[in-house]
């Protein structure tokens, strides 16, 4: 292909059909087309400028050590963030598994070599205040209205996924022992209490709201119902957070996502036990959890250094 005619034929011939194989028989976005060829560029250079011709010169060594330069700006270019130089490497080893399936070469030296590893991102969280701004003043009055802040109000007081709260059918909310009835991740289930706010605006949406939403279809189970009677979806869910945002004013990016760590978050900042908000969330393991205690943590540091005599810099 015309991309990489600046390379030998048999590296650039072999670049260009795996894009070729990418675009039409795996129909990849336009987008994801286009990084990749910048990506299969840089290796191609790489390997080019070394003499290599063909893929079956190359072996892991090669791929491994193309690895390394890519946060230095060694392989051409500047130097590639983590995220970019994960996606590289994910372009590289798909460019040799399709060069081997297709018997161009007798070997995948890719294979064994794995992306970087990314440095883990603190989650987001929202100031308690920020929270119950969104919850009191972000939700429209109406049929709707009662229906978005019984959806928010729950999130918030479960930690529920947005995908496990648009699942809840109306059988899985018990008011007398409030909880919820979860859907978690590989079929798992997992029952959580839920607070007396939102079990009041769960239950002014079933008895106000959701009859007028259900209209003629009487046999839905589900929960929450969007405009046609239906189960809301994930993304309608998405936009009621996003819209109940900007209505109360709420400048920090929101999100379903948020809104979950804002729960674990504040649960340990007031002294839950880690293993409890484990369960609450439906984390497999407690190393999942315990990401959040780094930010409890910086919290309790801050408040330490402020606080505690010892901790000032004495002044000179």
């Amino acid at each position: 292909m015309a991309e990489f005619e600046e390379f030998p034929e048999g590296l650039g011939g072999t670049l260009g059909a795996y894009l070729n194989h990418l675009a039409v028989e795996r129909g990849t976005a336009s987008a994801t087309l286009e990084a990749y060829t910048r990506d299969l560029r840089r290796y191609g250079t790489y390997l080019a400028d070394r003499g290599v011709r063909t893929l079956r010169e190359v072996s892991s060594g090669v791929v491994g050590e193309f690895l390394a330069t890519l946060r230095t700006g060694e392989s051409g270019g500047v130097a590639l963030a983590p995220a970019s130089a994960a996606r590289t490497i994910v372009a590289v080893r798909g460019l040799h598994r399709f060069a081997f399936a297709e018997g161009l070469v007798d070997h995948d030296p890719a294979r064994e070599v794995t992306p970087p590893a990314l440095p883990r991102r603190l989650p987001k969280a929202l100031p308690v205040d920020d929270v119950l701004r969104l919850l009191e003043r972000g939700v429209a009055t109406g049929v709707r209205g009662l229906r978005d802040r019984a959806l928010l109000e729950l999130l918030y007081s479960s930690g529920a996924r947005i995908s496990e709260a648009v699942g809840l059918d109306v059988d899985d909310v018990d008011t007398r022992e409030r909880t919820v009835l979860l859907d978690g991740k590989g079929g798992g289930q997992r029952r959580v209490p839920v607070g007396r706010p939102a079990l009041d605006t769960l239950e002014a949406y079933l008895v106000r709201a959701r009859p007028g939403l259900v209209g003629r279809t009487r046999s839905v189970p589900a929960l929450f119902l969007n405009a046609r009677g239906g189960r809301l979806s994930r993304q309608g869910g998405w936009q009621i957070l996003k819209s109940a945002a900007e209505r109360a004013g709420v400048d920090t990016a929101v999100s379903p996502h948020v809104l979950r760590h804002s729960f674990a978050t504040h649960l340990l900042e007031g002294g839950a036990d880690v293993r409890v908000v484990q369960e609450l969330l439906g984390h497999a393991s407690v190393a999942t959890t315990q990401v959040y205690t780094r930010i409890t943590m910086r919290t309790l540091r801050e408040v330490y250094a402020t606080t505690h005599p010892r901790a000032q810099e004495p002044k000179r």
